[in-house]
């Protein structure tokens, strides 16, 4: 039986991709007591709703992650929470720095009171690859966010609430993904821009990112980071794979953009284990009670984890395959 059968789980920023195919994820396969979504967003609460249509264990909550009372409120009784909610767009975030500050940052700082106080049971917070050795206000914002959850287990050492972090590529077909914008772009018959030809990146389907987080549910004990082994792939070729034949064009990079994704610096790589489908990077300092997973494997000296020295490789056919089928 799942951990999270009968339970109350709480989804920030759950009218997002990631929160809509979770919350179907365990309203279908995991048997919830209730499941709370909270955004901020009325509209994406009203699409949402008529998505789900009246199932009775979903509870709708409007409300800024910036606002401690209400997370508060909305906590009550909750059992388990994944943390989805943030500012996400890396130019927009070098334009409005302190607006992602206050989200991403004092936001998650909020989540992580409320979930004390509340006697939350787990909490899965949700990052991104631009916050290894991050170059853009974003990826600062979100590292920021990962070691406020993990020290978060300092403070709640007294307490039941345990945090951990999951950090992945990027999510093929979710809302901001490149893979509808080039889509669309071929179907008008125009050339796609490639900002380099030489670039690459980790791509995760959004099942798979699902199935990593309930999965992180189960295994975690707190003060984790979690990061899924998935293939690279070139934007090249992933062009070609949406639209075969499609011109490309360069443009160049942009402000605050890597020529290659990095998920694990060599710095953390000095504290990750292998097991199975991830790695983890254990927590530096753990005084809430940390034990090492007996079946992790260290990785070898000088490891770091990037999408341009992947042993995991997307080829075009396999990622044509997932376009038509899951994407």
């Amino acid at each position: 039986m799942s951990m999270l059968s009968g339970s109350s789980i709480l989804v920030t920023g759950g009218t997002g991709s990631f929160g809509k195919a979770f919350i179907r994820e365990v309203l279908d396969n995991h048997d919830p007591r209730r499941v709370i979504i909270y955004s901020r967003d009325e509209l994406k609460q009203y699409e949402c709703r008529q998505l789900f249509g009246n199932d009775p264990r979903l509870r709708w909550f409007i409300g800024d992650i910036r606002d401690l009372p209400r997370l508060n409120r909305a906590m009550h009784k909750v059992d388990y929470v994944v943390h989805a909610a943030a500012l996400k767009q890396v130019d927009t975030a070098e334009y409005n720095p302190y607006e992602f500050v206050k989200t991403n940052v004092i936001g998650s700082q909020n989540v992580i009171e409320a979930c004390i106080d509340a006697g939350v049971k787990k909490v899965v917070a949700l990052s991104t690859d631009k916050a290894s050795s991050p170059i853009n206000l974003y990826g600062a914002t979100k590292l920021t966010a990962d070691k406020l959850f993990i020290t978060g287990n300092h403070y709640a050492a007294a307490y039941d609430t345990r945090f951990c972090v999951v950090r992945y590529g990027n999510v093929m077909g979710s809302r901001g993904s490149v893979i509808p914008f080039f889509r669309n772009l071929a179907a008008a018959g125009e050339s796609l821009p490639i900002t380099d030809l030489r670039m690459t990146r980790f791509f995760i389907t959004l099942p798979q990112a699902v199935k990593f987080v309930t999965d992180s549910f189960e295994m975690m004990q707190g003060g984790e980071l979690y990061v899924p082994r998935i293939p690279s792939m070139k934007i090249t070729d992933l062009a070609q794979s949406v639209a075969p034949g499609a011109a490309m064009h360069e443009i160049g990079l942009r402000p605050g953009e890597k020529l290659h994704e990095e998920m694990i610096s060599a710095e953390e790589g000095r504290r990750a284990l292998l097991i199975g489908d991830r790695y983890v990077l254990q927590p530096d300092l753990a005084s809430w009670g940390y034990t090492p997973p007996e079946h992790g494997v260290p990785v070898p000296d000088g490891f770091h984890y990037t999408s341009d020295n992947n042993d995991q490789w997307f080829t075009g056919e396999e990622m044509m395959q997932i376009l038509e089928t899951e994407v």
